[in-house]
């Protein structure tokens, strides 16, 4: 696939940017040389490559969920600026203007 000034300009377009006419030769050649590389990966033999989410493998870094107590509810409310009972009271967010 050969991409074509046009092709760029309709690009442009959707995206609403505007490009000068030497901005849109470059674009077009930059789009046919990613093309053209793309087309050179096609050619491998990938038949005994296993798919892979990542290149390198990882590993959850994250720790293991423990059980442990909460804290109490007086002294999570203690610095809270507006609270009604035993929970924080927020602005409504939700509803009438």
């Amino acid at each position: 696939m050969k991409v074509t000034i046009k092709d760029v300009e309709y690009i442009a377009k959707l995206a609403r940017l505007e490009y000068s006419d030497d901005e849109k030769k470059i674009f077009t050649e930059q789009f046919n040389t990613i093309l053209a590389y793309i087309d050179k990966l096609n050619e491998l033999n990938t038949d005994e490559i296993e798919p892979l989410s990542h290149v390198i493998e990882l590993s959850n870094v994250m720790r293991e969920d423990e059980v442990k107590p909460s804290l109490p509810v007086d002294e999570v409310l203690k610095n809270a600026p507006s609270k009604t009972d035993s929970f924080f009271k927020v602005p409504k967010v939700i509803g009438d203007k």
